[in-house]
């Protein structure tokens, strides 16, 4: 058996039982899975987790499941790579990347939230699971579900970007595109999770949903040697994400298989979409919704649901927000490519920019462990990067052929030398 209690209001701390609700019938604020700490401590311990298969279930007692997980055992433990290329360019002296793009089995780190949410789902005897998604979540969903064999039901906008909408088809769920934006999405997912009984991952299930993220701050711990990053730079789209991991952290620590870090948490956001950033730069403690109007569909958010609270946390470290242009994200997408050899969407360009930004102004010092977080691949927003790149070179399939080009390209390295 596991070690859930039941959930807990936020706002309120009033206390519910272990069902598939998410908001407190008192105060109408966000439903969190409590736990039974005294007994995890117990049980867990460093060598434990290290005898254990690598996957996000070597944290299972800190995970919201009553029995063992039956949806995504193999999700998690997605490399943390030392940036040496990165550093160089940025000048700082230690650098890592948490590369959650090559997570398993569609590429985000959506796929450990997934994984929590169905093998809850079908603790509770679901049959058919859905969710509202600007992409990743739709593609892990749909995926995830044909694992377990339940049926799904996928709500997005329909001007999603073609990787994530077809990442999501290929796996034959039932897909309906809502005009408009996320938004909308969301409180039309809100209606109908009140009338079908389903299991909406990040609705009527997302307390024990948002706990897989957990899992990303746990294994940077990990990877880390049992020490946590000084500085980490997350996305921001609800805000869950950046929350569960200084969770992750604080569990950790409580343990006392790390000493406290003081960890300092970075939101980053695209311009076009920042009510989380905004607010913290203006000094604001409540969320003034915006329309969003950026590339970076996967964080475009205008109301986020954990945003009040993904404020408090971020200023509780110690850190900052940031946001930057699409254009500026964009070429954070190249910078990460050009130096580390990963690829991101557009959400980890959005991270890598705003970790450049936040080093620029000395609110990140070039001295000490800095973490950025990449969540998704860019291979699912191609779209993102195709007018900025060059075409190849076109030469016919002749070895004289290749010796001209050659030839061309030393004496363009050449002129552009004696230019300098």
């Amino acid at each position: 058996m596991g070690f859930v209690k039941g959930l807990k209001c936020r706002e309120c701390g009033q206390t519910y039982p272990k069902e598939p609700v998410h908001v407190c019938s008192f105060c109408f604020g966000p439903l969190e899975v409590e736990y039974d700490y005294d007994g995890i401590k117990k049980t867990l311990t460093r060598d434990v987790i290290a005898s254990r298969d690598k996957n996000m279930w070597r944290y299972k007692e800190l995970l919201p499941l009553d029995g063992e997980p039956t949806v995504g055992i193999d999700v998690g433990f997605t490399p943390l790579i030392r940036a040496h290329n990165l550093e160089k360019v940025l000048g700082v002296d230690e650098l890592y990347i948490k590369n959650d793009s090559v997570n398993h089995p569609t590429w985000s780190f959506k796929d450990r939230v997934v994984s929590a949410a169905l093998s809850k789902a079908k603790e509770f005897g679901f049959k058919t699971v859905a969710c509202a998604t600007t992409g990743n979540l739709g593609n892990s969903v749909a995926a995830q579900a044909v694992q377990a064999g339940l049926e799904s039901y996928i709500f997005m906008p329909a001007n999603l970007e073609q990787g994530k909408t077809v990442g999501t088809l290929v796996y034959g769920p039932r897909v309906i595109g809502i005009e408009g934006n996320y938004d909308g999405v969301n409180r039309l997912c809100s209606e109908i999770a009140g009338k079908y009984d389903w299991a909406f991952a990040n609705i009527n299930v997302r307390p024990y949903y948002a706990e897989g993220s957990k899992t990303y701050g746990h294994e940077i711990v990990e990877q880390l040697g049992w020490k946590a990053p000084r500085h980490i730079v997350v996305p921001m789209a609800s805000g869950s994400l950046i929350l569960k991991i200084f969770k992750a952290i604080k569990e950790f620590k409580m343990f006392g298989f790390i000493p406290d870090a003081g960890t300092r948490l970075y939101g980053a956001q695209a311009s076009g979409s920042a009510p989380i950033s905004t607010a913290v730069k203006n000094g604001w403690d409540a969320i003034r919704p915006v329309k969003p109007d950026t590339i970076a569909q996967s964080i475009a958010i205008g109301n986020p649901a954990d945003g009040y609270h993904a404020i408090k946390a971020i200023l509780e470290s110690g850190g900052w927000a940031e946001d930057v242009t699409d254009d500026e994200l964009v070429e954070g997408i190249e910078l990460l490519a050009s130096t580390e050899g990963i690829f991101t969407e557009t959400a980890g360009g959005v991270t890598v920019a705003v970790a450049k930004k936040l080093i620029e102004q000395g609110r990140i010092p070039r001295n000490e462990l800095t973490v950025i977080s990449i969540t998704g691949n860019g291979l699912k927003t191609q779209e993102a990067v195709l007018g900025r790149l060059p075409k190849p070179r076109l030469i016919k399939a002749r070895l004289e052929d290749f010796d001209a080009l050659m030839e061309e390209e030393t004496e363009g390295m050449l002129a552009s030398t004696k230019e300098k």
